[in-house]
C-alpha cells in the first residue's frame, strides 16, 4: 500500500535483524515483533546534520551538507594541521565516536567520489603500505567511526555498486536489469553509449564519481582570507585562558597581515567544545587592524556583552580566528609627540561601542549618487568601509543650503503666495501658521529624467521641484518646495515642507 508506513533509517541491531530503510512497518513488526520506533521527524535530523556540521569546523573552514545525512569537507590545506590526512581523519573518527555517532568518512579526489566510497564502500582491501607517500591522494581511502579501521582501494573503485552514482530509480534498475552491477563495469564501457542510452547527467556523476571530473562544493559560511587554529591536549575551560590563547592566534594574524600589508576588518573566534557544541563571536573594525591588544579588547568586550555567557562545558578541544575581510592596511601616521591620530581615536571608539552595542546601531551618514534631496544622503553602519562619494562643500561662514533634518515623506503644507510661481508669503503647518518676514530661492531640482522611460519630457516620471528656504516671525527656518512647474507641469501645483533647519 502506498500509504503504509515505512522505516525511513534504522541502527546497526535492526540491520543485522535483516530490517532495512523502505521496508513496510507491518513486515518490520512481523520480523521483529518487539520493535522500537520512533516518528520520523525530517525537521529535527536537519538542524542535527547543521549542528554537526559546525561540529566539523575545526577541521576545515570548507564544510557543506550532503543532505538527507551527509557532511562534506574540504581539507585542502588543512591536513598538516593535524599532522597529516590520517590523524586527520583519526582525530574526527574518535570526535564522532565520542558524540554517539556512528559514521563512514572517505577521502578522495571529488566530493561526489568520497561520498559514494562512505556511502556505499562496505569493508574493502587494506592500504598498500608501499604506496609512494607523493601518491597517497591518488588512493581513496574510508575510515569507520573506530580510528584504528583503515582501509582503500585502487584508484577505478571496483567495490561500487551503481547505486553509489545516486541516478533515479528507473535507471538503477536498468543497468542492473543489464548486468552492469558496478561502476567499473561502467567505467569500462564506451560514455557514448551510456550517455545515448540513459544522458548525459549519467555520465557527468560517473565522471564524477570516478575522480575524473570535480564540482567545488559550496561552504556553509563564508570562505575567510586566513585561518589560524590552536589545538589543545586536553579540554579547557577557563576564559582567561582561551583570551590568552586568542591573543596568541591574533599575533600570529598581525604576523601574516603585516607581511602582506594588509589589515582585517571583520574576525570571528570559534570555540569548539569537546561535545561537539561551537560557539562563534565575531567583532567587526571601522578600519582595517592588524593590532593584537586592540582585538582582545574587542573580543573581552564582545564576552561581556553576551546575553548568554559562555558555558564551556567539560571545555574547549580547540579554538580557531578567522579573518574574515582584508584591506590594504599603509603605516600608521602619528603626531608629533607620538599619540595616535584623532581619526584613530574615532575609529576605536567606534569599533568598542559597535562590539557591545551591535554593529548596527552604531551608524554614520553617507552620500549617495542622486541630486534629489532624500536620496543624496543615507546612514550606514559605522563599521562599513565608505563609499567613494564627496560630500559638498560648504563654504565657510555661510549657511547650510540643506537641513539637518528631514521629514520622511515630506510634510503637505497650505500656502499663500502673492503670485502662483512666486514665494510663500504664509503657510500653515500642524495646526499653526507661519508669516514668511525672509526667504532664498527658488533652487530648482528636476526629477531624475535618466530613470523615465519616454526620456526627458516634461510631466512624464516625475515632477521638478522649487525649493526655498524660509524664516518666519519667529526665528524658525524651514525649507520649503513647490511641486511642479506652475503651468507647464502643475495648473495648482502642491507645496511640501521637506526639512527644518535646527
Amino acid at each position: 500500500m502506498k500509504n503504509a508506513l515505512r522505516l525511513a533509517a534504522v541502527n546497526e541491531e535492526a540491520l543485522a535483524l535483516g530490517l532495512s530503510p523502505g521496508l513496510a512497518l507491518a513486515d518490520a513488526r512481523a520480523r521483529v515483533p518487539d520493535l522500537r520506533v520512533v516518528d520520523h521527524d525530517p525537521l529535527a535530523d536537519g538542524a542535527l546534520l547543521i549542528w554537526l556540521a559546525d561540529s566539523c569546523g575545526m577541521y576545515s573552514p570548507m564544510v557543506a551538507l550532503d543532505p538527507p545525512d551527509g557532511i562534506i569537507l574540504d581539507i585542502t590545506g588543512c591536513a598538516h594541521l593535524w599532522g597529516g590526512e590520517k590523524d586527520l581523519l583519526s582525530d574526527l573518527a574518535a570526535r564522532l565516536t565520542r558524540q554517539g555517532f556512528t559514521a563512514r568518512i572517505a577521502l578522495a579526489e571529488t566530493p561526489d567520489r568520497a561520498g559514494a566510497f562512505a556511502r556505499h564502500g562496505g569493508e574493502v582491501i587494506a592500504i598498500n603500505r608501499r604506496t609512494p607517500p607523493n601518491r597517497v591522494n591518488e588512493a581513496r581511502s574510508t575510515f569507520r567511526a573506530e580510528p584504528s579501521h583503515w582501509h582503500s582501494s585502487p584508484q577505478d573503485g571496483p567495490h561500487l555498486p551503481v547505486a553509489a552514482l545516486d541516478l533515479p530509480d528507473d535507471q538503477t534498475v536498468a543497468l542492473r536489469r543489464a548486468g552492469l552491477t558496478s561502476v567499473a563495469m561502467l567505467a569500462a564501457r564506451p560514455r557514448a553509449g551510456l550517455a545515448a542510452r540513459f544522458g548525459k547527467g549519467m555520465t557527468a556523476k560517473l565522471a564524477r564519481v570516478l575522480g575524473e571530473e570535480d564540482i567545488h562544493i559550496t561552504p556553509r559560511r563564508h570562505l575567510p582570507a586566513l585561518v589560524f587554529l590552536h589545538r589543545f591536549a586536553e579540554p579547557v575551560a577557563r576564559t582567561d585562558y582561551m583570551l590568552g590563547v586568542i591573543g596568541e592566534l591574533a599575533g600570529e594574524a598581525e604576523i601574516e597581515l603585516r607581511e602582506r600589508g594588509e589589515g582585517g576588518r571583520h574576525f570571528t573566534v570559534s570555540l569548539f567544545r569537546s561535545d561537539g557544541d561551537t560557539r562563534r563571536l565575531t567583532i567587526e573594525t571601522g578600519a582595517a587592524t592588524r593590532d593584537p591588544a586592540l582585538l582582545i579588547r574587542l573580543f573581552r568586550e564582545r564576552i561581556d556583552s553576551l546575553s548568554d555567557p559562555l558555558d564551556p562545558g567539560f571545555g574547549y578541544d580547540a579554538i580557531r580566528l578567522d579573518v574574515g575581510n582584508t584591506a590594504v592596511l599603509a603605516p600608521a601616521q602619528t603626531s608629533l609627540d607620538g599619540r595616535a591620530q584623532t581619526g584613530e581615536a574615532v575609529n576605536g571608539l567606534i569599533d568598542r561601542l559597535g562590539t557591545r552595542l551591535g554593529t548596527g546601531r552604531v551608524r554614520r551618514f553617507a552620500s549617495g549618487d542622486s541630486h534629489i534631496p532624500e536620496c543624496a544622503a543615507y546612514t550606514t553602519p559605522a563599521s562599513a568601509p565608505a563609499l567613494p562619494l564627496p560630500w559638498a562643500q560648504v563654504e565657510a561662514g555661510e549657511p547650510p543650503l540643506r537641513p539637518l533634518h528631514l521629514f520622511d515623506p515630506p510634510q503637505r503644507v497650505d500656502v499663500i503666495a502673492e503670485v502662483p510661481d512666486g514665494p510663500p508669503r504664509r503657510f500653515r503647518w500642524r495646526r499653526g501658521t507661519h508669516d514668511v518676514v525672509a526667504h532664498e530661492g527658488p533652487e530648482r531640482i528636476a526629477a531624475e529624467w535618466w530613470k523615465r522611460r519616454d526620456g526627458h519630457q516634461s510631466g512624464k516620471g516625475g515632477l521638478t521641484r522649487d525649493y526655498y528656504r524660509v524664516e518666519d516671525s519667529t526665528g524658525r527656518r524651514f525649507w520649503l518646495f513647490r511641486h511642479g512647474l506652475y503651468g507647464a507641469e502643475q495648473q495648482n501645483p502642491d507645496w511640501y515642507l521637506h526639512g527644518a533647519f535646527v
